[in-house]
């Protein structure tokens, strides 16, 4: 499966697998577990990327600092 396909797949559904996730070590290992449910057949050192690279773009883009209700 092609990593920026899936980084773009957690970043459009993260409002809601994350909902209301402001801690940073509760949100890889959400995004880890999402990888683990709908993608069993990736390779470890390719979901560690993945999470890498989904939470350098959710951090860049303030997803993490939104206030809840706020759009994000």
């Amino acid at each position: 499966m092609d990593q920026k396909a899936l980084v773009a797949e957690i970043c459009d559904q993260a409002d809601i697998f994350l909902a209301g996730v402001t801690v940073l070590k509760e949100a890889r290992a959400g995004i880890a577990e999402w990888l683990t449910i709908n993608h069993p057949s990736l390779a470890p050192e390719e979901k560690k990327a993945v999470v890498a690279e989904s939470m350098r773009i959710l951090e860049s883009e303030g997803f993490f600092e939104a206030e809840p209700g706020e759009e994000r």
